[in-house]
């Protein structure tokens, strides 16, 4: 077997292979045998078919089979071997293959057109630094977020006069209903949040045992809503139109929560705080955890753009864009591939970053650090708590298997956890090589760092 490797420039080759039957010819010559050990054919006994035939028979696709697994292997051996930085897929010369006479040929030679990415190297020391971002709860996101912790757990009051939030109960009836029919009746609520704004006026400030009469359609005209005002399911509320008459029984709304014990412990947990100072700082701890999450993304994505931004990559822009309309099948236009490219050549480049951070930091992933990355997430997604209970994590451990395993779909969710955990231990390493700068921020200060991001 003769490999040549003939570079055209930094990002175009072609990789010539040429076979003789001195590379394919043991092999085939076996698959012969085993298929005369098996064939079965009329006037033979069983494995006394002839070679001769054998070989007319099925000697031009065992050797055709065997040729292009061979080159499949030794193009990505060559590839690995080589270390060379290859984007796209290697693809084969067609028409050179097309011309072959499988019937009279020994030697066969077969072209390869390769995209390369251009020879790169990343030194931490020369990066510029990244900032990380401390998110301050100030008094006005503390306070927004206690007073809708307070509507959370709001209470429930009966009120004198209607208002524009209430719930009002009462006795709906349909009005000028046709002589022999029985008109439509039912104690029911009528919530005035999911009523029409031009038929809240007919209700707001009317009182107990008032009566108030309206065009049902009008004041709900969501049918879903009507259903629900009415208790009728939704497709007999279609129906239910014209003039009802409602009496009110009842009053009530949502109040909000009172800052007691009892709304501090429902809302951490009994015995956590003891006063209203102590939950003040206890709600600033969550409100900066919750925003924690959102500084480590960005920091993630400042990180991966002084990756990109300092490391010049040089790709083989039109080998990708045809390897993208080929891989493809006509899904795209060549005007799609060119508007979409620069968002495809970035994310090619940073995996190239990545995959050479990882090779340099002798980075790898073990199955059990995808295992226990799954089991977390069915742990957050099944609402397991950590627990020594044996048979608990044999569940858990079971169902993080099963699913990792899934052949259903081909082990996708294995191969996207992995790249999931690679992808997270490179960030982190490289969060430990570049100089990070902390910086604290207010909350809307953070929120317009990302918007401009």
């Amino acid at each position: 077997m003769d490999i040549t490797l003939e570079k055209a420039s930094d990002t175009n080759a072609s990789l010539k292979i040429t076979l003789t039957p001195a590379d394919y010819k043991p092999e085939v010559d076996k698959k012969l045998k085993d298929y005369g050990k098996k064939v079965q054919l009329k006037g033979f006994r069983p494995g006394h078919v002839p070679a001769s035939l054998v070989q007319k028979m099925y000697g031009k696709s065992i050797l055709v089979d065997e040729i292009n697994s061979m080159l499949s292997k030794t193009v990505s051996q060559y590839i690995r071997d080589n270390k060379l930085q290859v984007v796209g897929d290697p693809i084969p010369d067609r028409e050179q293959a097309e011309a072959i006479d499988w019937d009279n040929q020994t030697d066969f030679a077969f072209s390869y057109t390769l995209g390369l990415a251009s020879e790169f190297d990343i030194d931490f020391s020369d990066l510029p630094s990244v900032t990380q971002y401390a998110i301050q709860a100030g008094d006005a996101e503390v306070n927004s977020t206690i007073a809708d912790l307070q509507q959370r757990f709001h209470t429930h009051a009966h009120g004198e006069e209607v208002g524009e939030g209430d719930t009002i109960y009462g006795e709906l009836n349909q009005v000028n209903v046709a002589e022999g029919e029985t008109g439509f009746s039912a104690k029911t609520a009528l919530p005035m949040n999911k009523m029409a704004e031009e038929s809240k006026g007919q209700f707001v400030g009317k009182k107990k045992g008032d009566a108030v009469t309206f065009v049902l359609e009008q004041a709900f005209p969501d049918e879903k809503a009507r259903a629900n005002a009415t208790g009728v399911k939704a497709e007999e509320a279609a129906d239910l139109t014209g003039e009802f008459t409602f009496s009110i029984d009842d009053i009530t709304r949502h109040e909000p929560a009172e800052l007691n014990q009892e709304f501090f412990d429902k809302v951490l947990g009994v015995g956590a705080v003891e006063d209203e100072e102590q939950f003040r700082a206890k709600v600033v701890e969550v409100i900066q955890s919750n925003y924690a999450r959102e500084s480590a993304q960005l920091l993630r994505l400042d990180i991966e753009k002084t990756l990109l931004e300092n490391t010049p990559i040089l790709l083989p822009d039109e080998f990708l864009k045809n390897w993208l309309l080929e891989v493809n099948e006509g899904k795209f236009t060549p005007e799609q591939v060119d508007e979409q490219y620069d968002d495809f050549a970035k994310s090619v480049k940073l995996q190239l970053i990545k995959n050479k951070i990882a090779d340099k930091a002798d980075i790898k992933v073990e199955f059990e650090e995808v295992l226990n990355v799954t089991r977390a997430m069915v742990r957050d997604q099944f609402g397991f708590a950590n627990t020594d209970d044996e048979e608990m994590n044999k569940t858990i451990d079971r169902i993080a298997r099963n699913y990792l395993m899934d052949e259903k779909n081909n082990g996708q969710n294995y191969t996207s956890t992995f790249n999931q955990v690679y992808d997270d231990k490179i960030i982190e390493y490289a969060k430990t090589q570049l100089t990070t700068v902390s910086q604290d921020v207010t909350v809307d200060e953070f929120k317009a760092l990302v918007e401009n991001r």
